[in-house]
């Protein structure tokens, strides 16, 4: 069983969806979490509660990850409420879809600002505490989209593309002081967004994933804890596609 006692997470954009299966699994395997939210108090209140539920720690942290200032206060706070940082996952993320020819910039800015830059600015600002510690991991939720590219998502699928490559150079840069980068790539996972979706959409994503069904929150907060436990030490740098074999690599 994955023991993360006496550890303690951060997670950005983590009081739903994916974000709050990772922050309940970590908490459940017993790490003290911290975790972003952009303005939600009511459902950033709620995990916390179910957080402290599971006997742990739990600090919820108002910011937005896409202006550095923001990025670095929230990381400051999660120090000073648990004292240390053993495990950031970069998670806040938002979709703002549209065909390129009709993609406006705003669309296209605040996507890689949110998705791409939020998790540099976070990144940068835990390095330093981490390098001191000698020690730490880096998860970084990226996506299909972002290895295989999506019709309608440029601005998405440039993100989270641009976080495999953020996560490969960061695992070369921190590798020596024993802290290891890595990315979690979900295929199609049950969500509040994906719930919404068509149902005959819906039957084309059960078709093209060779398990022939939708994920759950659950399987990728487990790929996230793994890759958060002592049971990943000798890996850094790499990609674990979380998809149903969706994108075969």
């Amino acid at each position: 069983m994955i023991d993360l006692s006496g550890k303690t997470a951060l997670i950005t954009g983590g009081s739903r969806g994916i974000g709050k299966a990772i922050a309940l699994r970590l908490a459940g395997q017993g790490a003290d979490v911290a975790f972003s939210y952009k303005g939600n108090e009511v459902a950033a209140a709620a995990t916390a509660g179910e957080l402290e539920a599971l006997g742990r720690r739990a600090v919820p942290i108002q910011g937005d990850v896409r202006e550095p200032e923001s990025a670095e206060a929230v990381v400051k706070a999660a120090l000073e409420a648990l004292g240390k940082i053993d495990i950031l996952v970069n998670n806040a993320g938002i979709t703002r879809d549209d065909l390129i020819m009709r993609m406006t910039p705003e669309a296209w800015r605040d996507v890689l600002e949110t998705n791409l830059f939020g998790a540099f600015w976070t990144t940068k600002a835990v390095t330093r505490p981490m390098l001191k510690a000698r020690g730490g991991r880096i998860i970084n939720i990226t996506s299909v989209s972002g290895q295989a590219g999506q019709m309608g998502q440029a601005n998405y699928s440039s993100a989270k593309a641009g976080l495999i490559g953020l996560t490969k150079a960061t695992a070369r840069e921190l590798a020596s002081r024993g802290i290891t980068v890595n990315a979690v790539a979900p295929g199609f996972v049950l969500t509040e967004l994906t719930e919404s979706l068509p149902d005959d959409l819906k039957a084309q994503i059960t078709e093209r994933t060779p398990l022939g069904r939708f994920g759950t929150t659950e399987e990728i907060a487990s790929a996230v804890a793994f890759l958060a436990s002592d049971e990943a030490s000798y890996i850094t740098g790499q990609v674990l596609a979380v998809d149903g074999g969706l994108v075969m690599m």
